[in-house]
């Protein structure tokens, strides 16, 4: 099973990208599955998670700003970033529960500019 992640970039303050986490290989469900990031320096925190039957959660510092979701029929978790701001600059990993293994992707840059 591999974890694909797309989607970051460089973006101004205020702007929005979409990211991507695409899960291929033999897979017959996929349990939870999470957004993360790592600022440099900082340690690596929870952006938003959303289970396989839907529900979701996020980070205080994105509610409101981030929305989470996954299509099951393609396999693929998103996460939708709006009014981004500088702290959000990271490296943002997806991962999923597949089988009780825990699998991640490797990893987007979101660069936000003031």
């Amino acid at each position: 099973v591999q974890l694909q992640a797309s989607g970051g970039g460089l973006v101004q303050a205020g702007g929005s990208l979409r990211l991507s986490c695409a899960a291929s290989g033999s897979i017959f469900r996929i349990n939870d599955m999470r957004w993360y990031r790592q600022a440099p320096g900082k340690q690596r925190e929870l952006v938003a998670g959303i289970t396989s039957g839907g529900s979701k959660n996020y980070a205080d510092s994105v509610k409101g700003r981030f929305t989470i979701s996954r299509d099951n029929g393609k396999n693929t978790l998103y996460l939708q970033m709006n009014s981004l701001k500088p702290e959000d600059t990271a490296v943002y990993y997806c991962n999923a529960r597949i089988a009780l293994l825990l699998y991640w992707g490797q990893g987007t840059q979101v660069t936000v500019s003031s």
